[in-house]
């Protein structure tokens, strides 16, 4: 992994000073996140309800459970996409160089940066650049199914108007554990749910909205055998 982004650093560099050079660094990152996946031994599989179109914007909202999650988001998506993220990951050496290029950071204890989010939301997207959010807001513990969903992901859908696309990860805690004792080698898979149109909701119905997505990923996380074994397994 590491020589990887050692060898692809100098395109990474060239392409994130520019917005409108984004989409290539969009490509150098998905090949790093590729090589990442498979390179340690990990494979994909994805059941998708409903495919992504070019040149179109979209709200990707998956569950959080590893430090593999945002590499699989990556991997997936052809479409550029543009994190929110907390600001404290900016300080991490290297990583945080290309993290603050990429990201729209924001300070949850700030309302100044909650609505500079908007703004800078506003300005990326454009020519098929999505946005991405994983809605817990955290990574919580592992016994947890899903922990309750924060709202910024549901305000900004409805303010750009753009679907939402809530994207389940099964196996990522199970083989890519936070437990430097756990895990194991496997194949994550992935169910990209049907879309969620925004238009014509108002602020005013966000919770209708987010209590929609949440109920549609917590009852398929609990359907899912092999994820409730592990979790279970957790509670003992």
């Amino acid at each position: 992994m590491m020589s990887s982004v050692i060898l692809l650093s100098p395109f990474l560099l060239l392409f994130c000073f520019k917005e409108k050079h984004y989409r290539y660094f969009w490509k150098v990152a998905r090949i790093i996140a590729n090589v990442l996946i498979y390179g340690m031994g990990f494979g994909l599989k994805v059941q998708f309800d409903e495919e992504i179109e070019p040149h179109k914007s979209y709200m990707f909202c998956p569950n959080h459970t590893s430090l593999m999650d945002p590499f699989i988001l990556i991997a997936l998506s052809k479409n550029p996409i543009v994190f929110v993220g907390k600001k404290e990951l900016a300080k991490i050496p290297i990583f945080g160089f290309f993290y603050k290029r990429t990201v729209i950071m924001v300070d949850r204890s700030n309302p100044e940066s909650r609505k500079r989010v908007y703004e800078m939301a506003k300005k990326r997207l454009q020519n098929g650049v999505s946005m991405a959010i994983f809605p817990e807001g955290l990574v919580p513990s592992e016994e947890v199914v899903l922990a309750p969903f924060k709202k910024g992901a549901f305000a900004l859908a409805i303010e750009f108007e753009i679907p939402i696309v809530p994207q389940v990860y099964y196996d990522c805690k199970r083989f890519f554990s936070w437990d430097i004792f756990k895990g194991g080698l496997g194949t994550f898979r992935v169910h990209q749910h049907q879309f969620i149109a925004t238009k014509g909701f108002t602020i005013d119905q966000m919770n209708i909205l987010k209590d929609k997505v949440f109920d549609m990923m917590y009852n398929d996380l609990i359907n899912d055998e092999k994820y409730m074994i592990d979790t279970n397994r957790k509670n003992e």
